[in-house]
């Protein structure tokens, strides 16, 4: 799997009463390394979505422990899981990698579908998203 990894800082307007990361934001940091990792795959700092038009459609989000206020990033790891024929799948998980162990606060499934502009209707994936986006699959489910 080639995996990518975004450094994300908890903000003190991320933390909400019960002294941890509110659970909405982990969808903001998710987001974050999503937008990092897509223009790491297609070569596109910034402007991929001119390029490469795509809509998120659908996000999972496990939870498996409460993030805290900290100084040191937690790492938000993400992958491509499968590519369609309009669409892809990212997987992501929150990640405290500093300690002895590695701690996984979050898992996430992401589907996104690429779309015209203008409509924002469904549209094949181009040639090159789909070169790209399969170059980032595990290499036994390349096709």
């Amino acid at each position: 799997m080639s995996t990518f990894t975004h450094p994300v800082l908890v903000r003190w307007s991320d933390i909400d009463s019960y002294d941890h990361v509110n659970n909405v934001r982990y969808f903001d940091y998710l987001q974050e390394a999503r937008i990092a990792f897509l223009a790491d795959v297609f070569q596109t700092p910034g402007v991929f979505f001119d390029e490469f038009p795509c809509v998120l459609v659908s996000q999972t989000v496990d939870y498996l422990r409460p993030i805290l206020l900290r100084h040191p990033p937690y790492d938000v790891d993400v992958w491509v899981e499968a590519v369609g024929g309009t669409s892809y799948t990212l997987g992501s998980r929150i990640v405290d990698r500093g300690g002895e162990t590695e701690l996984v606060y979050a898992k996430a499934t992401s589907v996104l579908v690429a779309v015209v502009p203008e409509t924002h209707a469904k549209r094949p994936l181009a040639e090159a998203e789909r070169v790209a986006l399969v170059g980032r699959l595990p290499s036994d489910l390349r096709q």
